[in-house]
């Protein structure tokens, strides 16, 4: 099946798109007045917010926000991917804006008043919708973090590792303040939660260090004491060698036994945090940690690494060196196989996990084997301690009491120099420890306002005034049913015989001689107009000999049927047709005001016999213009309208007169003019643009439309057509009118 559109159904729609765009400029040409009055209106209005709108300062701190990378004695532990660094900072972001950061933003806000002497602050004093107050109230705290949500806006720069934080406020002070002590507080929480595991270590060794410290002047001073009492004051040669080799090791087992505590720690810390993340990869890898081929391997190098140290104390300089390397290269197969296996588990677990959780899994495998590599150098260790244990406990009696006392010294000693070293170790790691978060650029006080731009905020009143006034218009057409073009009505396939634009003020003449424009104004537009419709009432019937009788009505009231029947008539009149005009709407009659007449004598008296043919026929000002009036109002219109004697009128009058024009109540409105109808040789409706609707004028066309066949179309009455059909008017009354008086001014048709 084709879909292929003819020339003939192209040119249709694409007619119809011009048809629609054209009416959619002739609706804004229509009604530009209104929109002109909205777009002023909205205008002023913003103009009253752009002068009253108090200004509003904004000041931007820029922070660089960084993945974790340890402290600067450790290496990085996962390589960093680009495409992760978004999330990291989204997440950073939803911590800035947290709850918590907010609360202590406010309460440094508040601190900050003491430094203060004449704070110029907004966001934490009330002033009861003033900007400035004599005696402003502190606001409580969740009221400033409420406020503090809505005057700092946190965002990323350019997907980059960059955050910006933006204050507003009507202080320029302020803003600056907020800006920054907001970068301040987030900076801290981020060092302190950077800094907190090496922070944990510190204060454990510090507790060790005071222990061990203790103890050590316990250990002298009971040596020392012993010696006073007269006790053995010292050690052959071969005791304090024992003594010696004894404490060294004993130091070593005690400080693994420290280092392996901080460890196990460290451990807990990082499995407690896996487990919140991901429970089911810290089982597996508490099942991995403990495995027996794991802890074997840590065994062996243990025993290696302790054998290579006893080497470093024994021997010549020669065998020391080749034990030395011997050992080594043990200890390097060794943990080749270490690292082989760890490096298999790694790749399979590294790859199912999310950024934070690599770094975690990462974290614990390395305690784990440092962790066992540890306990294994100290169950070592112990060994070789309990066996120079033994050598102690064969010393001579005399000798060891003495001994015991050198030993505990010894061994306080090394192992309060130890942790001491330890300690301060750790304490320049937790110092070293940088925080992922830069402050680039403080936030300065602004100069100059960000907001509010008032010439946008002009132009903005002027676009919305411009969209508003239009969107109004639209929506009112849209909503609007009655007819305002001449196409309104030929899309309903009924005739159009005409239309007639607006009437303009005849100066001095009144409001009739405005009416009666083709008598007044003969040289106007609208006269030409009607002079145009008599043209196509004339050539509407092949016939139009035998045509006498030209029924004028309407639909409703207020349409304009009583001027356009007076003016139809003087059109024929002037063109030297001798024509009469009967009023028969018998209920509120006007066409003999507008021709200057008295109501009675007229129809009715003539119907009753109360009056002669000659008493009711008057002459006009025009020249073959003839007038017979209503007369005096009836009780029973429509049955005189009917009646024989009416008839009779009729018939006299076409013997007399060449056209005969009825000027008849609206057609829904009483049954007159349907009555008239049947007796008229040609009826035409009178539709008034704006006023009349489209589904009145509608079925009073089909009222009209009956087997007499006298209907000729709809007179479009009342139209503007200098915003609407303006070409054909203008070119026509360019020739037509001499030039028009700039003081006349329009007046609104007469719609009865």
């Amino acid at each position: 099946m084709k879909n292929n559109i003819s020339e003939t159904e192209l040119a249709r729609l694409i007619s119809d798109d011009a048809m629609s765009f054209r009416n959619r400029i002739m609706l804004f040409r229509v009604h530009w007045l209104t929109i002109l009055m909205i777009t002023v209106l909205v205008t002023f209005l913003a103009g009253i917010y752009a002068v009253r709108a108090p200004d509003v300062y904004s000041s931007i701190t820029m922070l660089r926000v960084s993945k974790p990378q340890g402290n600067i004695l450790e290496a990085p532990l996962i390589a960093e991917f680009s495409d992760q660094k978004s999330t990291f900072v989204e997440n950073e972001i939803e911590v800035l804006k947290s709850y918590s950061v907010r609360e202590k933003v406010a309460h440094l806000l508040i601190d900050s008043l003491k430094n203060n002497r004449f704070p110029e602050y907004y966001v934490i004093f009330s002033h009861d919708g003033q900007i400035k107050s004599a005696r402003p109230a502190l606001r409580p705290v969740y009221e400033i973090v409420k406020t503090l949500s809505k005057v700092v806006s946190i965002e990323q720069k350019n997907n980059l590792e960059i955050i910006n934080i933006s204050a507003e406020s009507v202080s320029a002070y302020e803003a600056a303040l907020i800006a920054n002590i907001y970068a301040k507080v987030y900076h801290d929480m981020n060092l302190g939660f950077n800094r907190q595991q090496t922070m944990n270590v510190r204060e454990f060794l510090e507790n060790q260090s005071e222990d061990k410290h203790k103890k050590l002047l316990e250990a002298e001073n009971a040596m020392k004491d012993y010696q006073e009492k007269g006790g053995i004051v010292a050690l052959d040669a071969q005791s304090n060698a024992l003594i010696g080799q004894l404490t060294d090791y004993e130091s070593r087992k005690n400080a693994a036994k420290i280092e392996l505590t901080v460890v196990e720690k460290t451990l807990g810390d990082y499995k407690k945090e896996l487990a919140r993340q991901e429970p089911r990869i810290k089982d597996y890898l508490d099942k991995y940690a403990i495995e027996p081929y794991l802890e074997e391997l840590q065994k062996q190098i243990a025993q290696y690494e302790v054998k290579k140290d006893i080497a470093l104390n024994n021997g010549t300089d020669n065998s020391r060196a080749e034990v030395i390397n011997s050992y080594n290269m043990k200890i390097d197969q060794l943990k080749e196989s270490r690292d082989k296996k760890l490096e298999i588990f790694k790749a399979g677990m590294l790859a199912l996990s999310s950024d934070e959780v690599k770094q975690l899994v990462q974290k614990v495998l390395d305690a784990e084997v440092k962790y066992h590599g540890l306990s294994a150098s100290y169950n070592v260790i112990n060994s070789i301690v309990r066996n120079y244990e033994s050598e102690f406990d064969a010393l001579p009696k005399r000798t060891i009491d003495l001994a015991r006392l050198e030993r505990e010294k010894r061994e306080s000693e090394k192992l309060y120099l130890l942790i001491q070293e330890k300690y301060q170790e750790a304490l320049i790691n937790e110092q070293s420890t940088p925080g992922n978060v830069l402050i680039i650029d403080p936030a300065r006080i602004p100069m100059e306002a960000s907001r509010p731009n008032r010439k946008v905020i002009l132009l903005v009143g002027i676009m919305s005034g411009l969209l508003l006034g239009s969107g109004f218009v639209v929506i009112r057409n849209i909503f609007d049913k009655t007819v305002k073009t001449p196409e309104d009505i030929e899309r309903l396939n009924i005739n159009l015989i005409g239309w007639v634009p607006r009437f303009e003020y005849i100066p001095g003449g009144g409001e009739n001689a405005s009416e009666f424009i083709v008598h007044y104004k003969p040289n106007s537009v609208p006269s030409e107009a009607y002079r145009a419709l008599r043209t196509r009432i004339q050539f509407s019937r092949v016939n139009w000999n035998s045509i006498r009788t030209i029924l004028i009505t309407s639909s409703s009231p207020q349409e304009g049927k009583t001027t356009s029947s007076v003016n139809i008539a003087g059109s024929f009149a002037q063109a030297g047709k001798r024509t009469v005009i009967i009023d028969c709407d018998l209920r509120k009659p006007r066409v003999h005001k507008v021709l200057n007449q008295f109501k009675a004598p007229g129809l009715v008296e003539y119907i009753f016999e109360k009056a002669s043919y000659e008493d009711i026929v008057r002459k006009t000002e025009t020249e073959d213009l003839f007038l017979i009036p209503a007369g005096t109002i009836p009780t029973n219109p429509s049955e005189i309208l009917a009646s024989a004697q009416f008839m009779g009128l009729i018939e006299k009058l076409k013997e007399d007169f060449e056209i005969i024009v009825i000027d008849s109540p609206p057609i829904l409105a009483v049954t007159d003019a349907e009555i008239l109808s049947r007796i008229a040789d040609l009826s035409l409706l009178v539709a008034a643009a704006e006023i009349t609707e489209i589904d009145v004028m509608k079925r009073a066309a089909e009222l009209l439309q009956h087997e007499q066949g006298t209907f000729i179309g709809i007179l479009l009455n009342n139209f503007i057509y200098k915003n609407g059909y303006g070409s054909y008017y203008k070119n026509y009354y360019y020739y037509q009118s001499p030039v028009r008086d700039k003081k006349e001014r329009l007046l609104t048709f007469s719609r009865h």
